[in-house]
């Protein structure tokens, strides 16, 4: 999710170190035992260049909205996003933002070992302590009023987030907000997409849970459209 971010204003990472790097369409909100910045600056510019590059020599790659296949050699955070990508039935750019949150986290984890890297509306986290991560839905009337519960033991994870209403990123869907749950950070985003392209009533909120249930490698989703909400698999909503 792209768009004014004003929900990094809810942000409060007690305990740790919290900045922001914008590198092209990368902006990254990041929090660590301390600040990181060069560190995930070189990291993201690392794995920028390796997708980027890939993309000139495989232009399907950047512009499909189905799964394709990886070319020999290809590098590793490419590869993941293809593999991801499939199981979610959609295009690999659909998992771009969780794949550069995911590998810089992985990253930031050999000096810090907390971290939380949010890349327009898609979280790669790992947590000593319990926290709370708020759910922005637009003008949903649910915005920033119900939040996920993640335990220390629950982590590393992947939070990812769609939306129709919210941001520029492509959707064919309608809802507030998608937000998916998986260990890995790039399955949850090309899921979370996925999720988001089937709704465009709020009468279709059970078939995308329907659907997200049977992704394989998702633990939760949430769906927000307008005033309801629905929610599948082993999450925790808290009122916020």
């Amino acid at each position: 999710m792209s768009g004014e971010k004003t929900y990094r204003n809810w942000v409060k990472a007690e305990g740790l170190a919290t900045f922001h790097i914008c590198e092209k369409e990368t902006d990254v909100l990041i929090s660590a035992v301390e600040s990181l910045r060069e560190e995930a600056l070189v990291s993201i510019l690392r794995y920028r260049e390796q997708i980027e590059i890939y993309m000139r020599s495989e232009k399907e790659f950047g512009t499909s909205l189905i799964p394709v296949n990886a070319v020999s050699g290809a590098p590793a955070i490419v590869r993941d996003m293809i593999r991801e990508s499939r199981k979610a039935g959609v295009g690999p750019m659909a998992s771009v933002a969780g794949a550069i949150a995911q590998y810089v986290g992985k990253d930031l984890l050999e000096k810090s070992d907390e971290v939380i890297v949010e890349n327009g509306g898609d979280i790669f986290l790992k947590i000593m302590r319990r926290r709370l991560v708020s759910i922005y839905a637009g003008d949903s009337v649910l915005s920033g009023k119900v939040a996920l519960e993640i335990e220390p033991g629950e982590t590393p994870l992947g939070i990812c987030t769609s939306s129709g209403t919210v941001g520029h990123s492509l959707s064919f869907g309608k809802a507030d907000a998608v937000v998916v749950c998986s260990s890995s950070a790039i399955l949850a985003d090309a899921a979370a997409t996925a999720g988001c392209n089937l709704i465009g009533t709020d009468t279709e909120v059970e078939k995308a849970l329907k659907y997200l249930g049977s992704v394989d490698g998702v633990i939760g989703a949430v769906v927000i459209f307008g005033d309801k909400l629905g929610a599948w698999g082993h999450i925790r909503i808290k009122p916020v």
